[in-house]
């Protein structure tokens, strides 16, 4: 059951700044369940490591086109071990697409290696040791946390983040690190996990980052920012 709307949506429609409350929090959080319903990262796998390599392969570059070129790398390669071995410009040629491939190829390369010889070919369940793998920042670290370990150490922060999180007045940051801080902050632990994702899909539907459809959004009668009204 969603939480009542009480006198602090008055307060957001006359205020663009105000401290967001639980009960703030969990309309937010059931209302975007009710759109989107349970969620599940987009990105295609069939073994762990190859949803972690297929994290760090999404970097400035879409899903659809990560997982359009994650199934021909990995039958070209696929075990850890051969990816591990394999030469940097194979695995340049099967990421090219995804654009800055070098790097990328790079960081394949350096995370399959230390996966395999480090830990025994199985993802750690802590950030502290997932960034210490190749291609692996904290961002991706807590994608995959959630994703493979179903564990929410800390709040995903991408670009569609970032902005849903500050037209909802859960933050006034704009720096990752910073707006992380706030959400774990000001939104349940709960609700880490799935309201990442929540965002994301938000934000590429209604909420885009240069045109905005908030006649239509699920959160307009929530959203401070929204320009539908609100009755």
């Amino acid at each position: 059951m969603l939480p009542k709307n009480t006198s602090e949506s008055k307060k957001r429609q006359s205020s663009p700044s105000f401290s967001p409350t639980p009960e703030y929090v969990s309309r937010i959080y059931f209302l975007l369940r009710k759109e989107f319903g349970d969620v599940n990262s987009p990105l295609q796998y069939s073994k762990d490591y190859e949803f972690a390599i297929s994290v760090i392969l999404s970097a400035q570059c879409t899903d659809e086109r990560v997982n359009q070129v994650t199934p021909i790398l990995f039958k070209e390669l696929p075990t850890l071990e051969s990816l591990a071995s394999a030469p940097l410009k194979k695995i340049e040629k099967l990421i090219y697409s995804t654009g800055f491939y070098k790097n990328k190829a790079k960081s394949v390369s350096g995370f399959a290696n230390l996966l395999l010889n480090e830990y025994d070919g199985k993802l750690p369940k802590s950030i502290k040791e997932l960034i210490k793998l190749p291609g692996i920042g904290r961002k991706t670290a807590n994608v995959v946390l959630n994703e493979i370990h179903h564990i929410s150490e800390g709040f995903v922060v991408d670009t569609h983040v970032k902005r849903i999180s500050k037209k909802l007045g859960l933050t006034k940051q704009t720096d990752p690190v910073k707006v992380e801080k706030d959400l774990m902050q000001n939104i349940q632990p709960e609700y880490w996990m799935d309201l990442s994702l929540y965002f994301i899909f938000l934000g590429r539907k209604y909420c885009k980052a240069h045109k905005t459809f908030c006649e239509t959004c699920i959160l307009r009668k929530e959203c401070p920012s929204s320009t539908s009204p609100k009755d």
